[in-house]
């Protein structure tokens, strides 16, 4: 990127911002010269907190496949761009765990890393803070198999897990061009849902479980022309991420057929719809148990008419919203919400968050 177009990038998300912030054109206007002499001189510039922190709320704001939007103004911004060792970066990664969680509470947080320059970039090698590993075997797969390739990178960097199928897999981290550290996770910060039905006791004896928050951590955060390659972020689970994705694709834990089979229904059959009534108790089961262990969660009834309050909200705030249709709508009885019968401009909009290469 130039410096003249790293400037339009930046004068674009400014005026926005601080229109939106309410700050006077005189400030506006200051704040523009400053950011183009710091780019002519050392051919970048750094975010104000404020910068940072409105800057982050507006790339969820901006997000096409979220329909968690709504709640775009509560999220907490941790500002942890002093970080310059992998094992300091670990530690935040902790804290972020830790207050995110909030003992089953979950409060949408960011954690943001120092941004891309030509001689630094931080990197989170994990799609997720906590994630649970997959394991070729001979018999097939233990664990969740989306985590196989992932799982192989951790046991070459020297990590050994148990072999369960709910192993938490470490952090590996980072920092310039040095060899990437792993980092185990603690314990006591991972808080998980063992998963249970409220009218089927065998379900317990699946012994199904899943960690509480759902912590991004592969994508790149770009305000301003900026790019923060480690931000990871998060809010709390719809249920139909762990129970009609997680436990049900075929190529995740695979658990239609099982649960079908202990519910007596015909699996010889599509026309049983065996699968339909196997992926409603799932999903039932993941919102009874989360319910029971005081950890949030949102059906996919609710989070549509949240995304609904949200259009409205946009709409009254003059802004148009954009939306990648194929994401917004939930995998379970997706024509039962208003987002099916609708279509979305799926231009993207920034500041926003982006998909990056793998690292390995």
């Amino acid at each position: 990127m130039t410096q003249d177009e790293l400037y339009n990038e930046a004068k674009a998300f400014i005026v926005t911002c601080y229109q939106e912030l309410q700050h006077d054109a005189d400030t506006t206007a200051r704040r523009l010269v400053e950011i183009r002499q710091c780019i002519e001189l050392d051919g970048t510039y750094e975010h104000t907190y404020e910068e940072l922190e409105y800057g982050a709320k507006m790339a969820w704001r901006n997000s096409n496949r979220c329909i968690g939007r709504l709640f775009w103004q509560t999220l907490k911004v941790l500002d942890k761009r002093d970080c310059r060792s992998e094992r300091e970066v670990a530690e935040a990664v902790y804290q972020h765990i830790q207050y995110a969680t909030n003992h089953g509470k979950i409060r949408p947080t960011i954690t943001i890393f120092p941004a891309k320059t030509k001689n630094n970039k931080v990197r989170i090698w994990n799609h997720q803070l906590l994630r649970y590993a997959g394991y070729e075997t001979a018999e097939g797969c233990v664990g969740d198999p989306h985590s196989i390739p992932f799982t192989a990178v951790c046991r070459q960097l020297g990590w050994h897990g148990q072999g369960t199928h709910f192993d938490i897999l470490p952090l590996v981290i980072q920092v310039a061009d040095r060899p990437p550290m792993w980092f185990e996770i603690p314990p006591e910060l991972v808080l998980e849902v063992p998963i249970s039905h409220p009218e089927y006791a065998w379900f317990a004896d699946l012994h199904l479980k899943w960690y509480a928050t759902p912590l991004i951590s592969d994508m790149a955060l770009e305000i301003g022309g900026i790019r923060y390659t480690a931000a990871p972020f998060n809010g709390w689970y719809m249920e139909t991420e762990i129970g009609a994705r997680n436990f049900a694709d075929e190529k995740r834990y695979h658990m239609l057929p099982k649960i079908a089979d202990l519910m007596g229904l015909n699996t010889q059959t599509e026309t049983s719809l065996w699968r339909d009534k196997a992926l409603v108790e799932l999903n039932l089961a993941v919102l009874h148990s989360f319910q029971q262990q005081g950890v949030s969660m949102v059906d996919h009834h609710t989070a549509a008419k949240q995304f609904m309050r949200f259009e409205q909200q946009e709409a009254a705030n003059g802004r148009d919203v954009t939306g990648n249709w194929a994401w917004l709508i939930p995998p379970v009885s997706p024509a039962t919400t208003h987002i099916f019968h609708q279509r979305y401009d799926n231009t993207v909009v920034k500041p926003n968050y982006f998909y990056q290469r793998l690292p390995y």
